[in-house]
């Protein structure tokens, strides 16, 4: 491993990067979406204008092997509009992926066609049967889909106990926070119901945007509670966000959470982004309660003190120090917040240092940490778009459309914005909301699915050759959780050690796929696989060949 100089970067004590001088040469996405079949539009808000904020959020997307077939499957939200439809209204959208590189609608059979403003999805097998199942938020409710096994889901909300009617719900996912082999399930909420749709463009100095009338919101509206649903182990949950001390935390607009151990002591913690108001990191006590620590650990605001609009999440451990770290989005004429993980159990907003603070003309939602040119180090990825498309009639340096963004790890603490030289896809002008990885055609190679508004999806291939070797890992739990959500994994190369956990749901309301990837560099070598799983239980396995997937059970190790 080639050492670099890391002057200014002192607070990495002597930690050694890889040095990789081919700037964009592996990197090269196209959109095959019409070609794989994945053609019909994702519906949401008005196209020309935007009279409330509800018609603004946009929808998730996710990743899952719903007919354990080996094939991942995409499933999309769909939303609607204020004034109705005069025909066929739009439903959600389930692909069943084909295994020959194209994907076939199967919404209807599968029993998913449901309409409404949907919002997020998150996936986990929460009755621990083998099978997949799925979590769709909506403003007005929240739908749990029982995975039968036999291409169908069961809508199993009311009895379950989770429907919360009357709410808007937000980012949603599955966790096992008491560490009882169930997965529970936690709920953001965004703001008040009525709020939604309650205040005219422009009737309050919340509803202008440079001059012109916009939508209200979201400051100046009503915010809302976020909730804990513990898993009773019967089929059906609990409403302990009160006990849990969660719905103490009040006066913010929450929209994604994601799941992160960043104290490393074996319970999942839970980071919130919230739009206009202060981050929440919910630090799990272990006795089934929560302290909201977002401001201790340097993760609430930037570091300015100053409140963001926070968007969509990522969490990855960039800088290879064995540490998970934040990356949040956010909106236009201001910085996504770098939030490095200091390795004492608080945060360094390392923004600048990182060279991410350059643009900031884009709004920005979905986005994740990938190792897209499998070099053993996490890129980053981001979509955007804006949330007034008023905003192409006023002279600005920003659009409604706008294009995606591919930043280079280093591996030196920094990125390089290589999107410029990263293929058509990337420089195409969208109104994206959701973003979910995950490689669906088994060449070892991710795969980004995004979410356009008012628009066909998008499948964006990395079409260049020069990638490197890659390993993919597939957890199954047996006294943990089936889905193995929480499992940390540690991966030793020569070049060093890979961290990353099995989470439910990222980026902006969608989930990756529930495998983990790693890009192992010029040599297919593992030296060692690491899994520390919710249960306590840790296994090692030594002398690993890459370059396929491998499949690890907690009782029976790889298989």
């Amino acid at each position: 491993m080639v050492a670099a100089a890391l002057a200014g970067f002192a607070g990495y004590g002597a930690a050694t990067f890889a040095t990789n001088n081919t700037p964009g040469k592996a990197f090269h996405f196209d959109d095959v979406a019409a070609q794989v079949g994945l053609q019909t539009p994702i519906v949401y808000g008005g196209e020309q204008k935007q009279k409330f904020i509800l018609e603004t959020t946009g929808t998730g997307v996710a990743i899952f092997d719903f007919d354990q077939d080996t094939h991942p499957d995409i499933f999309f939200v769909n939303g609607s509009r204020l004034g109705g439809f005069a025909n066929r209204k739009p439903t959600n959208l389930l692909y069943r992926n084909l295994g020959d590189g194209t994907f076939r609608d199967v919404t209807q059979s599968a029993g998913l066609s449901r309409t409404g403003w949907g919002q997020a999805a998150c996936v986990g097998d929460y009755d621990n049967d083998g099978k997949t199942d799925l979590l769709v938020t909506y403003y007005g409710e929240n739908v749990l889909y029982r995975n039968l096994g036999d291409g169908k889901f069961s809508d199993v909300s009311e009895p379950a106990g989770i429907r919360n009617p009357g709410r808007w719900n937000s980012g949603c996912s599955f966790w096992d926070y008491d560490r009882d082999g169930d997965l529970d399930l936690f709920v953001a909420n965004y703001l008040d119901f009525k709020d939604a749709t309650h205040y005219e463009p422009g009737s309050g100095p919340n509803c202008r945007w440079k001059g012109m009338a916009v939508m209200c919101g979201p400051m100046g509206l009503k915010t809302s509670q976020n909730m804990l649903y513990r898993n009773n182990g019967d089929g059906t949950f609990s409403d302990v966000s009160a006990a849990a001390g969660v719905s103490k935390t009040t006066g913010c607009y929450g929209f994604m959470p994601v799941t992160i151990d960043f104290d490393q002591d074996g319970w999942p913690d839970l980071f919130v982004a919230c739009d206009s108001t202060p981050n929440l990191l919910y630090r799990n006590n272990q006795n089934g309660s929560f302290a909201e620590i977002g401001m201790e650990t340097g993760v609430a605001v930037n570091e300015d003190g100053k409140e963001q609009a926070s968007m969509g999440v990522a969490v990855g451990d960039y800088d290879r120090d064995g540490f998970l770290d934040l990356f949040v989005t956010n909106f236009s004429e201001d910085t996504p917040a770098l939030y490095r993980s200091s390795r004492d159990h608080t945060f360094t907003d390392a923004t600048y240092r990182a060279k991410l603070g350059l643009n900031t003309q884009f709004l920005s939602w979905g986005t994740a940490f990938a190792d897209l040119d499998q070099d053993g180090w996490k890129d980053l990825f981001i979509v955007s778009g804006h949330v007034y498309p008023e905003v192409d009639s006023h002279p600005s340096e920003t659009s409604y459309r706008q294009r995606r963004s591919v930043y280079r790890n280093l591996a030196n603490g920094s990125f390089q914005d290589i999107s410029t030289q990263a293929g058509p896809a990337i420089l195409a002008k969208k109104a994206s909301r959701g973003l979910a990885f995950e490689d669906l055609d088994h060449d070892g190679s991710l795969e980004a699915v995004v979410v356009n508004l008012n628009e066909a999806p998008s499948l964006l291939k990395n079409q260049a050759k020069d990638k490197g070797n890659w390993v993919i890992l597939q957890l199954e739990g047996s006294r943990s959780n089936r889905s193995a959500i929480g499992a940390r994994v540690q991966l030793t190369t020569e070049g060093g050690i890979q961290t990353d956990e099995i989470r439910s749901a990222s980026s902006f309301y969608s989930s990756n796929g529930l495998r983990l990837h790693f890009g192992l560099g010029g040599k297919p070598d593992i030296e060692k696989i690491e899994v520390f799983w919710p249960s306590g239980a840790r296994q090692a396995f030594g002398n690993v060949r890459g370059n396929r997937v491998i499949k690890v059970h907690e009782a029976h190790g790889i298989q």
